[in-house]
């Protein structure tokens, strides 16, 4: 199969003004269609993409430095994806896992179980959306333990739904007139190393102490941490997760 993004190079190039007329043209008609809930950061309208560049309608090259806002880690029309696409869309496009079940869904939780951390069993349930994914997350935590209580960590980000709105740190952009959101959530401080200078230990035994007064710790159900935080700044805990001080166990 040929890709039709193949003369896409990889480079910047600028040959009208940013954005172009027929991006502003783009950009009229998406006001009149398309809810003004949708925001529009930048007005540049793309048609095709090729590994890390974007070709606008005007036909600008422009680096991608949004990645899909960080999962299109792999680049665009990858010729590896475009295939699989391709080969699945001729055997089928959809079927509901649970009614009709097929191989490639069980492959893949293989493959998750086989990269990711920890010398134990493991099982995966696949979904739509982070938000839909960190949602079922504590509803499982929450049938599995008998507990409401769920515990988020300062500047963290977790989706757009009223539940992980309600685990988000920040108010301004994604919370504000948007209430009332879910209860049993507990904001604790996170590992600044950077900013604190604690260590790992330290601060761990400071979000486990803050944990216990403010919410009980019998009355947890989960903790939900983004191993590297993206929101508002990069916030990289050392140590943290895997501190086993006698202050913390």
């Amino acid at each position: 199969m040929n890709s039709v993004t193949t003369d896409v190079t990889q480079e910047r190039l600028v040959v009208t003004e940013i954005p172009g007329p027929k991006s502003l043209a783009l950009h009229e008609r998406r006001k009149n269609a398309v809810s003004a809930g949708v925001g529009a950061t930048f007005p540049v309208y793309i048609e095709r993409a090729k590994g890390s560049i974007l070709v606008d309608v005007d036909g600008n090259h422009i680096v991608d430095m949004g990645g899909g806002i960080g999962v299109n880690t792999i680049g665009h029309a990858d010729d590896a994806v475009i295939e699989a696409a391709f080969e699945q869309a001729q055997r089928f496009t959809h079927t509901l896992f649970t009614v009709t079940g097929y191989e490639s869904y069980v492959r893949l939780c293989e493959l998750l179980a086989q990269h990711t951390p920890g010398n134990f069993a493991k099982k995966s349930v696949l979904l739509n959306s982070g938000a839909e994914a960190v949602e079922n997350a504590v509803k499982i935590a929450r049938k599995f333990t008998g507990r409401p209580g769920v515990a988020v960590v300062d500047h963290g980000y977790h989706g757009r739904t009223n539940l992980t709105m309600s685990m988000n740190f920040k108010a301004m952009p994604y919370n504000l007139g948007f209430g009332p959101f879910a209860g049993d959530i507990h904001h604790a401080p996170n590992s600044y190393p950077f900013h604190d200078k604690l260590s790992g230990a330290e601060a761990a035994a400071r979000t486990i102490s803050w944990l216990d007064k403010r919410a009980g710790a019998t009355d947890l159900a989960c903790l939900v941490v983004e191993p590297i935080q993206g929101e508002g700044g990069f916030y990289r805990p050392r140590g943290w997760l895997s501190s086993r001080s006698p202050e913390v166990v």
